[in-house]
């Protein structure tokens, strides 16, 4: 089966979705892996561990701020030259990154070049496009995939920057990640999605800034924007200071890189079960049964003895839940805002994730630099997923309409 792009030529839906979920690996990969860096990093340069950690927050945080940006820029022109831009800003933040020799210069390779580039190139624009080109009937299986391929990502490419640090030195292995970050740019050309000069009626013809006052008006917008801050939360801290933890453990350092590795490994199966899920369940309560599981899971790990096995274990059933929260709010933001301005509107709601991953990041060096330990960061992440859970449950959600109407 072929779908038409804005250029009028047809696509096949099979190489359309395995060039998002190959897009989207190598973005989420690569951003992924910089918590790896932060050990030989401020070893070799003296820096704080809050201090790198507060760069790595900046990238969150500005990834967030600019993700409405090029979500409405994807919107008007498409999303093939927005990932295209962000591979190129990618490429040059990281090799800024690997040339910087003090903490202000590499805030601002790593922080706001970096912040802009991993949201022009990151999963919203990404799962915007492969939603807004496919049959409705097909969305939430692909937004389920792209996810996956940013958890297989994960599961590949940290493992290959640990052994490039080992191999190359950190240094080297930063130029690497900058070079193979070109890869992108031929994987976003079939995502050719521009809208065409005339819209259709109904929400077609919603202008942006309707779309988004709209949007703000609806309680339903917030409670999503608040459920992301909590996953950004969960997911900045476990990914930048989860090796750190590891060691603090007095464990091996290859456990706390197949840590991140196994939760990549695992959200593929998770992500990819909350796509298919999120089409035939409410998305609604999905949302609130994935955050009520983290809670009781880093509540048990938090109390467990920490071991190779009890670490590994606890990655593993996270990964389940890592990015399972993102295909039911994509699902749930289409349903309640049209897919006209879905780049804008779920970029805003993503903000709402990267202000949460600031907090992660930046709150986890801080209370690490203070305390000497992590158990008050476990603890706010536990009374998180608690209150994430509560939030999603007045959210407006459409019953999904039976299949063979879909199809």
């Amino acid at each position: 089966m072929r779908v038409r792009t804005a250029g009028g030529a047809g696509v096949a839906i099979g190489l359309l979705i395995a060039c998002g979920v190959a897009c989207a690996a190598l973005a989420m990969g690569f951003r992924q892996s910089f918590g790896l860096f932060l050990a030989p990093m401020t070893t070799a340069h003296g820096w704080s561990a809050s201090g790198f950690a507060f760069a790595i927050a900046v990238q969150v945080l500005v990834n967030g701020l600019t993700q409405p940006i090029w979500g409405q820029v994807a919107d008007r022109i498409g999303a093939r030259q927005v990932i295209i831009a962000g591979a190129l800003l990618q490429c040059i933040g990281v090799l800024g990154m690997a040339l910087s020799d003090g903490l202000p210069f590499f805030t601002f390779f790593a922080g706001l070049v970096m912040g802009s580039a991993v949201s022009a190139a990151g999963m919203p624009v990404i799962m915007a496009s492969l939603t807004r080109l496919l049959p409705e009937a097909q969305r939430g299986r692909a937004t389920g995939l792209g996810t996956a391929g940013s958890s297989l990502g994960q599961f590949l490419v940290v493992p290959l920057v640990q052994l490039g640090i080992l191999g190359l030195g950190w240094q080297g292995a930063l130029i690497a990640v900058a070079l193979l970050s070109l890869l992108m740019i031929p994987l976003a050309l079939p995502l050719n999605d521009r809208p065409p000069p005339k819209a259709g009626p109904a929400v077609a013809e919603q202008t942006a800034m309707e779309a988004l006052q709209f949007a703000f008006r609806t309680p339903s917008f917030w409670y999503l924007f608040c459920g992301f801050f909590v996953c950004g939360l969960h997911v900045s801290f476990l990914a930048i200071h989860l090796p750190g933890f590891v060691a603090s453990c007095h464990l091996p350092a290859a456990v706390g890189a197949g840590a991140i590795s196994l939760i990549g490994l695992f959200n593929i199966a998770g992500a990819l079960g909350a796509g298919e899920l999120s089409t035939r369940w409410r998305r609604r309560e999905l949302l609130v049964a994935i955050y009520a599981s983290r809670a009781v899971v880093m509540t048990i790990f938090f109390f467990a003895e920490k071991t190779t096995v009890s670490v590994l274990a606890f990655s593993a059933v996270m990964g389940l839940l890592w990015l399972s929260t993102v295909p039911p709010t994509v699902a749930l933001c289409a349903r309640n805002f049209g897919t006209r301005w879905l780049a804008t509107i779920f970029g805003l709601i993503f903000l709402g994730h990267q202000i949460g991953g600031f907090t992660g990041a930046w709150l986890g060096g801080v209370v690490f630099d203070r305390t000497g330990s992590y158990d008050l960061m476990w603890v706010i992440c536990i009374l998180a997923a608690a209150f994430a859970a509560l939030v999603h449950l007045p959210v407006r959600d459409p019953a999904p309409q039976p299949r063979p109407a879909l199809a």
